[in-house]
């Protein structure tokens, strides 16, 4: 097997390029980088005008430039996923959370939400992160470790929607890790007895 090729092509490209497109809009002045960012929210006030692409926008537009460890953070565990599963199935986990964590926030607030709530800035990376690092605990070594790794990671994102200050984000990060996690046992379940594994071959 020969070594795989780094950095990861389709992760790095994608943080590449909202890393760069965040930079491209501190450039602008701040009414045309506010109406750009809202454009692309998934917001309550944007997904009940019909704004659906939005879904798809905001996955690719954050509010400041990513932090380094955590850009990082994200080339290292999409990578992985593309390693490991393939590109379709990382871009596929990735914007499944992203969508699944946006739609169930909105259906919850629409109702609820007082008016600064509904024009919220909604956009930016980490609902897809977290579904992807949830599917990837598949890859995990079955038993004691992977099931530790689940429940910690639950755990961790549980922890700020149960304190006074949460925000509708914390639950969209729940809410994503959880469809991750699920993707996870749906793939144990097609596995079987045999452990994921890297398998391509780079020819």
């Amino acid at each position: 097997m020969n070594p795989l090729p780094w950095p990861p092509p389709l992760s790095t490209a994608y943080a590449g390029g909202v890393q760069l497109g965040s930079y491209a809009l501190e450039r602008l002045d701040a009414p045309r980088r506010d109406r750009l960012l809202r454009s692309c929210s998934t917001n309550v006030d944007n997904l009940d005008a019909g704004r659906w692409d939005t879904l798809l926008t905001s996955a690719f537009v954050v509010e400041e430039p990513m932090p380094l460890p955590y850009a990082l953070l994200l080339v290292a565990v999409l990578g992985y996923a593309e390693y490991a599963y393939g590109a379709w199935w990382t871009a596929g986990v990735f914007l499944l959370g992203h969508a699944s964590a946006t739609l169930l926030v909105y259906g919850v607030l629409r109702r609820t939400a007082e008016p600064r709530t509904r024009r919220a800035l909604d956009v930016g990376t980490s609902y897809g992160f977290n579904a992807v690092l949830g599917a990837l605990t598949s890859a995990l070594p079955r038993g004691t470790v992977r099931t530790a790794v689940r429940a910690g990671l639950l755990i961790l994102a549980a922890a700020p929607v149960v304190t006074r200050g949460r925000t509708f984000t914390d639950a969209g990060h729940l809410v994503a890790l959880g469809v991750g996690v699920g993707l996870s046992l749906a793939v144990d379940c097609l596995s079987g007895a045999n452990p994921s594994k890297i398998t391509r071959t780079i020819a």
